[in-house]
């Protein structure tokens, strides 16, 4: 039955897309260049369309009973994919998405799917109280549905980490037989290999809002069900590659004074384009990356918190000083200080002199 439903979601998806190239423009839903954008065509960007549509018509049918019994988590995820595409379409703002994300995070409540632990340390557990559950939940996937979002970056490169995080949450479904981790992850595979055909550099369509915000709601709702299973230290190797980033671009952003929130083009996928110049070198460089965060994280899906958070801490701070966009310029601002000739010395007298001595700059 899961070959069958995986079949039609990527057959479904196969077909939406390239309808969806073809008409995108009527539907006003088009991704003009701005001064942040790694394109210099007009490209569609309905791809979330075609993903969440192929997703939800089959995985509707053929598991209807498993949708009725979870109402609450599928209505969660199709109003993020709602938000998305009135974003795709109209620009909606930031605070909108927030709220969305608020009452979603409110009807995953209602699932039992919740965030209650940190982890245990030296012996103890790190449990939440009570009251900072649900705060503390919300935090955590809107942060989570937003760093997706930003990675979006170039081509193919947000649709195949996305893919290869699944693919890690469908090996614990697996491995833990878990109905709901396995059949919500291996459907949006299916769907997001398909979107992928259509997607690789050079792209034909973009995942848009409705794509990146809708997977990213997704993967953090697979992250929180995988905690049954899983350490939480484990799981952020599973998804590193947008939490680094972000937490990365955040902390730039207020070690120059500015807004955590402020867009830039500082980001890692950013950095690595503007050393090589090849969009396809830097997708796959980084999802190879993200490949490797995630084979250690499903292998330490089990071990100390402790140590897995000691080792995710020096990742981090290695990806902040290795991905560091002001050593570029700094680099510049260096060769520029050598190329220019040192002023002539003047060496002055304790009186005045009507014709100083000029001595030329010394070279070693």
């Amino acid at each position: 039955m899961q070959i069958v439903l995986l079949i039609s979601i990527f057959l479904t998806a196969i077909v939406i897309l390239p309808l969806l190239v073809r008409h995108s423009a009527l539907l006003g839903l088009v991704d003009t260049p701005n001064e942040r954008s790694m394109h210099t065509n007009m490209i569609p960007r309905s791809g979330g369309i075609a993903i969440f549509l192929s997703v939800s018509i089959v995985y509707a049918f053929f598991n209807w009973s498993l949708v009725l019994s979870h109402f609450f988590l599928h209505a969660a995820i199709l109003l993020i994919f709602i938000v998305g595409l009135i974003d795709d379409r109209f620009d909606v703002s930031p605070r909108l998405k927030f709220v969305a994300i608020f009452f979603a995070t409110i009807m995953l409540y209602q699932e039992n799917i919740f965030i209650s632990s940190l982890g245990h340390y030296f012996g103890f557990d790190a449990a939440l109280p009570l009251i900072l559950i649900f705060p503390f939940t919300f935090f955590a996937i809107a942060g989570f549905t937003n760093a997706l979002n930003l990675i979006d970056g170039l081509d193919g490169l947000a649709g195949t980490v996305s893919l290869i995080i699944m693919i890690t949450f469908l090996a614990i479904g697996v491995t833990y037989n878990d109905p709901m981790i396995i059949s919500l992850s291996a459907s949006f595979i299916a769907a997001l290999a398909a979107f992928l055909l259509f997607n690789w550099n050079p792209a034909n369509i973009f995942m848009g809002d409705s794509g990146s915000l809708t997977l990213g709601f997704v993967i953090a709702i697979l992250s929180i069900l995988s905690l049954h299973y899983t350490t939480p230290t484990s799981i952020l190797f599973v998804i590193a590659l947008p939490i680094l980033d972000t937490f990365i671009v955040m902390t730039r952003r207020i070690q120059r004074g500015q807004s955590p929130f402020k867009a830039d083009k500082n980001h890692i996928h950013h950095f690595l384009y503007n050393v090589k110049g090849n969009v396809r070198f830097t997708v796959i460089l980084l999802v190879s990356i993200q490949a490797i965060f995630s084979i250690i994280g499903f292998q330490l899906r089990e071990e100390n918190d402790l140590l897995s958070l000691i080792l995710f801490s020096l990742l981090f701070f290695t990806f902040l000083n290795l991905f560091d966009q002001r050593l570029r310029h700094r680099k510049k601002a260096k060769k520029k200080r050598k190329g220019k000739k040192a002023p002539p010395i003047i060496q002055e007298s304790g009186m005045s002199d009507p014709f100083p001595v000029v001595l030329k700059p010394e070279h070693s």
